[in-house]
């Protein structure tokens, strides 16, 4: 509770109190526009809230959790597979919390995107709220923390791990979009790089990373059977595996067939380098859920393997088996779940900081709708002075918003469930968190998670084919 109080304290004075998110900006700060400043703020926010939350984890945080009234009754078990008897695991205490903590941000996400609801410019009332009153805000955030603390057990757990699974699987389709928006606008922005002069540097560039991705694809699927799979077993991993690398390749190759290419020249073996890479991302993610440990050996078990190949002398394919959660002396955050907030991390900031001029975004997403999207301009909305003094953050939103203030306070309360998934490792609690166990689920989620990825990042190509009489350009 301290860390909470703590971190969300310190940050509270930062955004000026009850002003608007250009406050933020010192004199020494170049100018910049007030919609990309207040994404950039909340995102902060939720960064300390995936903070706090890894605070919860630590050595040692779990005597300070038990001392909170009724939060902590009874022992705490771990199940494990493969493992008969049950492992004492205190910083289940710590999962616990994370809950709490990513309970409380969902909540105010979520009710903030119903609040925001068809706001269209800046001077409707509530863009104020969106934009400023951040003491109160803040202080909100850790109000309904401190009181997630005190809710009773029974079943909420259980419930929320259910809706946890559902956000994050929602996050990740949003990953995706972000993935393919990032793509197509890298490679527009060479496209157009070569047409005004020097192309040879930019097709070796444009080459480079397709085939980097491409290559890097090719050996993860080979990582994948190695130590994924064995000859006599592990068939859902060697199916998972098997139908992600041939739907990929058929991916590719509509990308760049003649009839895609009439209506979208620009789309190619760049964008679908970067969707095959985070299909494999998406595949091992999955497995490393399975219950199963023989078929999931655990990514730092497997890294020390290769780096010390000499622990099994007589068998090239073994490794040692991992645990469960980690136990107190084990990292309170391994590397699967620290690859998983790494991707959290550049798709939160590169959804704070993208421009509503980019097509795939503003199409699917992120953007505001029709005939409010303004460009990223300082000339709408009024001078760069105001009251004689250069503004350091200019309201670029009084004729229309540069994005959509619900869909991206739902993104947020979203990123919030994939955090608290990401943090606890998917595992499934019972209704008193007296034990957590990794179970299919969590695998079926992840891998169709995959799958549907795929079918949007196809629809994104053949919908010029099918529905003719909208603008795609």
């Amino acid at each position: 509770m301290g860390a909470v109080l703590g971190v969300f304290s310190l940050a509270s004075w930062v955004p000026c109190l009850c002003s608007g998110a250009s406050c933020l900006l010192c004199s020494c700060c170049p100018n910049s526009k007030n919609s990309t400043v207040t994404r950039l703020i909340y995102a902060i926010i939720l960064f300390l809230g995936a903070a706090v939350s890894c605070i919860m984890l630590t050595e040692g945080m779990e005597s300070q959790l038990k001392k909170i009234p009724g939060f902590c009754e009874g022992g705490f078990k771990i199940k494990v597979a493969d493992i008969k008897a049950d492992q004492d695991c205190d910083v289940l205490v710590g999962y616990k919390a994370v809950y709490r903590i990513n309970f409380a941000l969902a909540i105010f996400f979520f009710v903030f995107s119903l609040l925001m609801l068809k706001v269209k410019t800046s001077k409707d009332p509530r863009a104020a709220v969106h934009n400023g009153f951040w003491f109160f805000k803040i202080a909100a955030i850790v109000g309904i923390m401190v009181g997630s603390f005190y809710i009773p057990g029974g079943h909420f757990a259980t419930a929320w791990f259910v809706v946890g699974m559902v956000g994050a699987f929602l996050f990740i389709l949003i990953q995706l979009v972000l993935l393919v928006d990032f793509a197509h606008s890298l490679n527009e922005s060479w496209v157009n790089r070569m047409e005004e002069g020097n192309p040879r540097c930019w097709y070796a560039a444009l080459l480079s990373v397709t085939s980097f991705c491409y290559i890097l694809s090719v050996v993860f699927v080979g990582l994948f059977y190695t130590y994924y799979t064995k000859p006599d077993g592990c068939t859902e991993n060697k199916f998972f595996i098997s139908i992600n690398l041939v739907l990929c390749v058929v991916v590719s190759v509509i990308s760049i067939h003649p009839k895609i290419q009439e209506h979208q020249p620009r789309s190619g073996l760049l964008q679908s380098s970067l969707i095959t890479l985070y299909t494999m991302y998406l595949t091992w993610s999955a497995m490393s859920n399975e219950p199963d440990r023989s078929c999931n050996p655990g990514l730092f078990s497997i890294v020390t393997h290769m780096t010390a190949p000499t622990l099994a002398p007589g068998n090239s394919t073994a490794v040692v088996p991992t645990s469960g959660p980690p136990s107190k002396s084990g990292h309170f955050l391994d590397l699967e779940n620290f690859i998983g907030l790494t991707g959290f991390v550049l798709c939160l900031l590169y959804s704070s900081i993208r421009t509503s001029n980019n097509s795939q975004v503003s199409k699917l997403t992120l953007s505001g709708s029709d005939s409010v999207i303004l460009r990223d301009t300082t000339t709408n909305g009024g001078s760069d002075e105001e009251d004689g003094q250069p503004r350091r953050a200019v309201d670029n939103e009084k004729e229309g918003v540069q994005y959509s203030y619900f869909l991206f306070h739902f993104m947020l309360s979203l990123a919030s469930l994939y955090i608290m998934m990401t943090l606890t490792s998917w595992y499934s609690p019972d209704a008193k968190f007296q034990s957590m166990t990794s179970k299919w689920p969590a695998v079926w989620v992840k891998i169709s998670s995959s799958w549907v990825c795929l079918l949007l990042y196809v629809w994104t190509l053949v919908a010029p084919l099918v529905l003719t009489n909208r603008d795609f350009s």
